[in-house]
Parts: C-alpha cells; structure tokens; sequence
C-alpha cells in the first residue's frame, strides 16, 4: 500500500463470469456493474452488502456513466448502441449508427462537462461470441466518438486498434483512451473543441492490458490491469499500485465520501479505500 490506498482490496463478491462496468448510484448507495457473458446487470448494495441482479437479458452491456439527470448511460454489445436507462427502467436508443451503417458494440462512456457523450466502439461485441452477436465492422474501423441526444455520432478518434476505456481529465481538457488491441496502452488526447488534438501515448502496465480506467480529482488515472490497478500522475508516471488477486476489467469511484476505489475483476467485486476522491 502506498499513502494513496489505503487498503487492500476487500472481497465483496463473487459468482460471475466477466465483471464489467461498475457504476456507483449515490441515490441507492450502490455500486452496478456487469457480467457481461452471464448477460445481466448486478447490483451491490453498499448498506446490507448484499448482490442482487438488477436485469437479466440485457444485451450484453458494459461500461455506464451517470448523466447529470441521475440516469444512467450505458454501452450495449448486443443492440450495438449507446442507450439510456431511465428512472422507470425503459431503454431508449441515444447512438446506433455512424455514417448510415451500425456501430461496432459500444464498450464505455464518459460524460464531458459540457454533457456530450464520449463512448468508445471496439468490435467486442461482434467477434468474441460470449459478449455479444456475430457481426461486422461496417464503418471499417473502431471508434471514438462524441454524441448529444438528438444528434448524429461524430468520430473523434479512428486510427486506435481496440479503443476501450474513457475518461477525462479533472478540467475536461484531457481525454484518456485505453486500447487494448495489438500494442495495449492508455493515450492522451487534448481536447479541442468537439475533436481531440496531439494524441500520444501516456502510460501503459506491465502485466495485462489497460482496460476500463477512473480519474480522481487531482488528476491521477486509475488503470486496470492484469495483475491489480496502476496508478499514474497526469505526467503519466506511476505513483501506486494496489493488486487484486483477479484480472481487473474496470473500476470506478464511489461511495459516501467518494473515496472508495469499486474494483470490477473477471467474477467478483472488490473494494480499495483511497486517500483521495472520484470527479
């Protein structure tokens, strides 16, 4: 442990086949996340510790952010879309194709401060046949992209192997991209507008691949990875590392003070206490 974590990882479940997506509701007290080849949304609930399962036969979705209006956004392999969930439960469609054909299989989101929706659309979805329908490419590539309700996709990032992770910077002038493809590694991008400039390589593990990531509110990205969760400062170098005995997929920050780092690794949950806070 290093003076940022405060804790090793705390077991809080088990029983998944790939955890994906954690989301922390300050409404519920609660952390969602995702087993996305068991096709259904869990939910653990931070006040009786307790797993239950939000929905089942979901698509096969992933990452999600909490919007402004306390709905939540979330990646759907399946209806290769980027969709809402409402407050009543109901699904509605915000992105499903780009350029007049169908996006790959949206895998995570981020919501800018200006609340447009950045999500990336590696071929996941399409090609491995535990997460998703048998499918192809049909824009020939996969994408970053920006959207607002109401709005066509427009592509901010195309030359990535496997874009995956997103998350910004503290003053939004940052935009982070895991790829997990080929060469895995976490990118920096300044954000420019409603484009991105002066891509580079920003920091990369040395066990497994960067996939989902979290920033805290002094601007260290929090990286999944093979052996645990890397830290690194906004200059890319790294500053703590907290191991988890699971391959992680995704993390994010949650709970009443927002320092509890919610750690989603292949079948279970797993809890770090942090000396610092989530945006």
């Amino acid at each position: 442990m290093t003076e940022l974590i405060l804790s090793p990882a705390e077991h809080l479940w088990t029983g998944a086949v790939w955890s994906e997506g954690p989301l922390w509701m300050p409404a519920e007290n609660a952390v969602r996340w995702s087993d996305i080849p068991g096709d259904r949304i869990l939910r653990w609930d931070a006040a009786t510790g307790e797993t239950t399962e939000h929905r089942a036969g979901v698509e096969f979705t992933n990452g999600r952010a909490l919007d402004r209006d306390g709905t939540v956004v979330q990646c759907s392999h399946g209806r290769r879309r980027l969709e809402r969930e409402g407050a009543d439960g109901a699904l509605a469609s915000i992105a499903d194709a780009y350029a007049g054909v169908r996006l790959n299989s949206p895998n995570d989101v981020a919501v800018a401060p200006d609340g447009a929706y950045w999500f990336t659309d590696p071929d996941y979805g399409i090609t491995q046949p535990r997460e998703g329908h048998p499918g192809e490419r049909e824009y020939g590539a996969c994408g970053v992209f920006r959207v607002r309700d109401g709005e066509e996709p427009l592509a901010v990032i195309l030359d990535l192997d496997r874009p995956n992770g997103i998350a910004f910077s503290p003053d939004g002038r940052t935009l982070y991209v895991t790829d997990t493809g080929a060469e895995p590694a976490i990118h920096a991008y300044d954000v420019v507008g409603e484009g991105v400039a002066n891509g580079r390589f920003f920091a990369a593990p040395g066990e497994g691949v960067p996939d989902g990531i979290a920033v805290d509110v002094e601007g260290r990205v929090w990286s999944s990875a093979g052996d645990g969760v890397h830290v690194y400062a906004p200059d890319g170098g790294e500053v703590a590392f907290a191991p988890v005995p699971e391959v992680v997929a995704n993390v994010c920050f949650g709970g009443t003070g927002g320092d509890e780092l919610f750690i989603a690794a292949t079948t279970s949950l797993y809890r770090v206490r942090t000396a610092t806070r989530g945006l």
